[in-house]
């Protein structure tokens, strides 16, 4: 079996908004880049893919711009997508590039069957043989530890780049799900729009992702923080610095938090009552990167009444999660689709 896995050089892709994650079958995390790309606007030339690209944003020319071709945790631009997915198998295979690997895809609940032949499309014409797609909550519970196959309910919120997904998994099936598109990116424009409104101060999406990774909390903090944010001044048009409070920042993330509340609350509501019975002592796994928003399990502890832990390493829950599925075919079987 080791043998024709080798073979096959299978692969496991958590195709993030903000990330995309490669796996490969018995070589563990082969790849680790952010979801964007650089493109010449005059000859159509893909100038960068990944971390190279990502380093460029906000500082390209007129003749360059800088693409996130999934946009809200599906593909907004599908043959940016498609090259990228190319760049990036090319780079996990390796010196196997002969071989077509078989593929295992992770894609948020609440895409639709369109959106979910486009994302196994790309993936095939990236050079793939076959393409398996799994639900993002349920690569992620299983990638978190979760006992997924046992007859009780686990309560999984997977908080990507794109889109928020929750999932009341038992015996290896999604029982209830929702995905809503409000998540890390979201965080981010909410913190542009409120440095805009306040201070008339113009600051791009790394420096947004930077405030909100240092002063960005879902609750208060045991001790508040300050950030010198440097921008464009709207009134004066030349650069300014200013500082802002992690209070402002909770404030300006304060309708993203409550939608993810909200989110959680409905699949309380929505969750039959023997397995509601279940999470009340499982308690609620928060996975992805917005899982890492200080205090967020705090919120939703006082918010639920319920335990609420993050996952061991988050970040990377999904990817783990399609190692696991693409070791066991009984599991592939159980919770991947073709279609």
């Amino acid at each position: 079996m080791k043998l024709l896995g080798w073979l096959f050089n299978d692969l496991g892709i958590d195709l993030g908004t903000a990330n995309t994650v490669v796996v490969a079958k018995n070589r563990g995390i082969v790849l680790n880049e952010p979801s964007i790309v650089v493109r010449n606007r005059v000859t159509g030339q893909i100038e960068a893919f990944g971390q190279a690209a990502k380093e460029m944003l906000g500082k390209t020319p007129v003749n360059i711009e800088v693409i996130r071709p999934l946009r809200d945790g599906v593909i907004a631009d599908f043959d940016v997508t498609e090259q990228m997915l190319k760049y990036f198998i090319r780079q996990a295979v390796n010196h196997h590039r002969f071989l077509r690997p078989r593929i295992v895809i992770g894609v948020p609940s609440g895409i639709t069957q369109v959106e979910r032949r486009a994302v196994r499309q790309a993936a095939l014409n990236a050079n793939a043989a076959e393409v398996y797609l799994v639900d993002e909550p349920m690569a992620a519970a299983i990638g978190a530890g979760l006992p997924i196959d046992e007859p009780s309910g686990n309560m999984i919120v997977d908080i990507g780049g794109g889109t928020t997904d929750v999932a009341v998994i038992s015996m290896s099936g999604i029982v209830y799900s929702k995905s809503i598109r409000v998540a890390g990116h979201e965080m981010d424009e909410a913190i542009i729009m409120y440095v805009k409104r306040k201070y008339n101060l113009l600051i791009g999406e790394r420096t947004a992702e930077q405030i909100k990774i240092q002063l960005g909390s879902a609750a208060p903090r045991d001790e508040e923080k300050t950030m010198e944010v440097k921008g464009r001044c709207l009134i004066e048009g030349i650069p300014r610095t200013v500082l802002i409070r992690s209070e402002e920042v909770r404030e300006a993330l304060a309708d993203t938090i409550s939608a993810i509340v909200d989110l959680v609350r409905e699949a309380l509501e929505r969750t039959p009552p023997e397995l509601a019975a279940d999470i009340v002592d499982r308690g609620i796994v928060l996975t992805g990167g917005g899982a890492l928003l200080d205090k967020l399990d705090v919120r939703l502890r006082n918010e639920t009444g319920l335990p609420v832990t993050i996952a061991e390493d988050p970040l990377l829950s999904v990817a783990y999660g399609v190692v696991k599925i693409l070791d066991n075919m009984e599991l592939l079987r159980k919770v991947a689709t073709t279609a």
